[in-house]
């Protein structure tokens, strides 16, 4: 077992930051003003009956080489940049452009309803190189990055006014990412998200009806449809789901019962998790030969009015807006308007295609996955 130490530092405006590996005595610049945000809040869309975070402080935020290929010069997420102007291993920061924060302002007072945007959005700098995805990432830093989000998930699942944490990364300029350097985001919400809310209100129905778990029904029904099977392992059913959205969606979804968020996981589970993530991510760097853009949402079970969700099976599932080598899926009016995704691919011949792709592509060998432990010093 490998020990990740992990020390808390804060930035002049009040952001957390938390570096993780072996570091030498570091400190951040305190001239810098405190953050303001006075325009954040949430409305409330009647019609829908959903909250929607206004944010007009995105609009400035910083925008890098639009590929990995380019030069990183004026990364804001390379050492030296604003946000770690020293040499890290991995970090986590509070985002300095945020849709929600744990100490919100008031919001206005409206013709219709608001309230304020509580929750916190988190940065996850995966590696200090410029250049990679998940899929490059050596053994130990792959490793490293599933430990981390398990840790930032215990931390922030502590606050009982949070309803959801989504780990999520936006890889490539056709998703809208703005940074090319390897990092994922974490939200963490004071609300439950509609889409969040439907699939516990689906969990909920499913044990009504049939005194059943409907997280293990989906692995049962993946387990049981090989030709939607993509790549076999231990720990997780990794699928193209049966009645997905998007043409080469997939699934990576814990097959054991309990495993409802990334803290349930255990040792060996959190490996087989970061080889799964690997071997998805290659597949899409070799299906067209050149890197997908794709949307990866990580799908931890929520708090709703009746508590936790008990039967969510983690999952982290994969959204490329491919639909061939030079077109992409566009989300239409059907699909925007009415909610209806038209997919315009089969299911079970895009897992065909995927896994030839896996066989394929795969290396005769890899290395191997450490365990990794975070462990908590003193700042």
């Amino acid at each position: 077992m490998e020990i990740l130490e992990r020390r808390e530092l804060r930035h002049a405006d009040g952001r957390l930051l938390y570096l993780y590996g072996a570091q030498g005595e570091q400190s951040l610049p305190q001239d810098a003003p405190p953050g303001e945000w006075p325009a954040l809040h949430l409305r409330h869309d009647a019609l829908r009956d959903r909250w929607v975070a206004i944010s007009p402080a995105r609009n400035l935020r910083p925008q890098s080489a639009p590929s990995v290929s380019q030069a990183a010069t004026g990364c804001p997420l390379c050492i030296g940049g604003p946000e770690l102007p020293f040499a890290y291993e991995a970090a986590v920061f509070e985002n300095r452009f945020p849709s929600l924060l744990s100490a919100p302002p008031q919001p206005p007072e409206l013709e219709g309803a608001t309230a304020p945007s509580s929750g916190r959005c988190e940065v996850v700098m995966y590696t200090a190189t410029h250049e990679g995805s998940l899929a490059t990432l050596t053994a130990k830093e792959l490793a490293r990055v599933v430990a981390i989000w398990a840790d930032r998930s215990e931390d922030l699942w502590a606050d009982e006014r949070v309803q959801a944490v989504l780990i999520f990364e936006n890889r490539g300029e056709d998703v809208g990412a703005t940074l090319s350097h390897p990092h994922g985001q974490i939200y963490a919400f004071g609300h439950l998200p509609p889409l969040l809310r439907e699939r516990a209100v689906a969990a909920r129905r499913h044990r009504e009806r049939h005194d059943s778990c409907l997280g293990c029904e989906v692995v049962r029904s993946d387990v049981e449809a090989p030709a939607r099977t993509v790549v076999d392992n231990p720990s997780f059913q990794i699928s193209v789901p049966f009645a997905p959205d998007w043409p080469l969606e997939i699934h990576v979804r814990a097959r054991r019962h309990g495993t409802q968020r990334l803290p349930d996981l255990t040792a060996e589970e959190r490996r087989d998790l970061a080889a799964a993530l690997r071997e998805v991510v290659r597949i899409y760097d070799r299906f067209y030969d050149q890197p997908l853009a794709y949307l990866m949402a990580c799908q931890q079970a929520p708090r709703d009015a009746d508590g936790s969700v008990e039967d969510w099976h983690l999952s982290f599932e994969f959204f490329p807006p491919n639909r061939g080598p030079d077109k992409l899926k566009v989300r239409a009016t059907v699909e925007t308007a009415a909610g209806l995704f038209i997919n315009d691919t089969d299911p079970e011949q895009s897992a065909a295609q995927l896994k030839e792709t896996a066989d394929r592509t795969r290396p005769d060998g890899l290395p191997e996955l450490p365990l990794v432990h975070v462990e908590r010093c003193s700042s």
